[in-house]
């Protein structure tokens, strides 16, 4: 489940072992910003993930091959983060919201999370810290019309 990103190499390492090659690779004041390509979907070509160090969330988007498609949701999912100089890594606590260019929030992977819980497979601090996180979002994400909105809320002004 952990994910770790080399700010060196410009890799994203998947626990499966498979390595991205990331597009995008920077530090912002607000976290970590990685554009990673993604030949194989034929709706999209990069998937777009900033990872928002002081908020425990991972916000991914994708960019549609075509223009004119339209937009698919923003997904936020709760993650601890360690960091170093070298690198950033992401352990995945499955809990998350999907947002819809219309800001509506619906929380999502709930049963996967459940499941996860009850099985040990995250231990119950981790399982209180997501569902802190990820409700404590959703309060904030349904006071504001848009997820660009929400960021700037949070003092993220960087383009989406």
């Amino acid at each position: 489940m952990m994910e770790v990103i080399d700010l060196f190499s410009s890799q994203r390492r998947h626990p499966s072992g498979y390595v991205h090659q990331l597009e995008v690779c920077h530090v912002e004041r607000w976290g970590l910003a990685v554009e990673c390509p993604t030949p194989q979907a034929p709706e999209h070509d990069v998937e777009i993930t900033w990872i928002l160090a002081d908020l425990g969330l991972r916000l991914t988007k994708f960019r549609p091959r075509n223009r004119h498609s339209r937009p698919s949701p923003s997904t936020l999912t709760a993650v601890t983060i360690h960091r170093d100089t070298r690198s950033w890594a992401t352990t995945d606590l499955l809990l998350g919201l999907e947002i819809s260019d219309r800001g509506r929030p619906r929380i999502t992977r709930a049963a996967e999370f459940a499941t996860a819980v009850a099985t040990g497979a995250i231990r119950q601090s981790e399982a209180d810290y997501a569902f802190q996180t990820v409700h404590r979002t959703l309060d904030e994400v349904s006071l504001h019309r848009s997820i660009n909105q929400w960021l700037a809320y949070r003092g993220i002004f960087d383009p989406w």
